[in-house]
């Protein structure tokens, strides 16, 4: 198995998902333009701040990732052919941090985050905080399918490496 195309394969698969962060960050500042110019009570206009706050966060996420990914895009075949055996062992330990953290973080604290922010409707009678929660709870759920297949990807492209290395 050549496990530099393993390694630009996966890395194409996070250079295609990484631009729906911008998307939906984008329908996010939308939203929040819509609620400014549109909103009429008190509940609609809570969602400016909230939805702004949320769009501009999934921007910043999906540029950070997407460039970051484009510089080790390019530096794959350079590392690659300066040390194989080295490549492999920096990329296995690397997926296995980016899929402990995806279990940590995504997984785990973002589903916990989800549940806070739904007591929050169900108990806070004002309108920032209902739209806030409404709104983290949309953002959450976006980073948890966009990360859920960048989750599967890793752990397919770790089980490569890790299939090389035994060779």
């Amino acid at each position: 198995m050549n496990i530099l195309k393993a390694a630009n394969e996966w890395i194409k698969g996070e250079l295609f998902s990484t631009p729906f962060f911008v998307l939906f960050g984008t329908v996010f500042l939308v939203a929040s333009l819509g609620f400014l110019q549109l909103g009429k009570t008190e509940f609609a206009r809570a969602y400016i701040i909230p939805t702004l706050v949320a769009g501009t966060l999934l921007i910043i996420i999906g540029l950070g990732l997407f460039f970051n990914n484009k510089a080790r895009q390019k530096s794959f075949p350079i590392e690659y052919q300066k040390d194989t055996t080295a490549f492999v062992e920096s990329e296995i330990a690397r997926t296995e941090a980016t899929l402990k953290e995806y279990r940590n973080v995504v997984f785990t604290a973002i589903p916990i985050i989800i549940i806070i922010c739904a007591l929050i409707i169900l108990f806070v009678d004002k309108s920032i905080w209902r739209a806030s929660a409404i709104t983290a709870i949309a953002m959450l759920v976006i980073i948890l399918l966009i990360d859920g297949t960048a989750s599967a990807r890793v752990q397919d492209y770790s089980d490569k490496l890790i299939s090389v290395e035994k060779q």
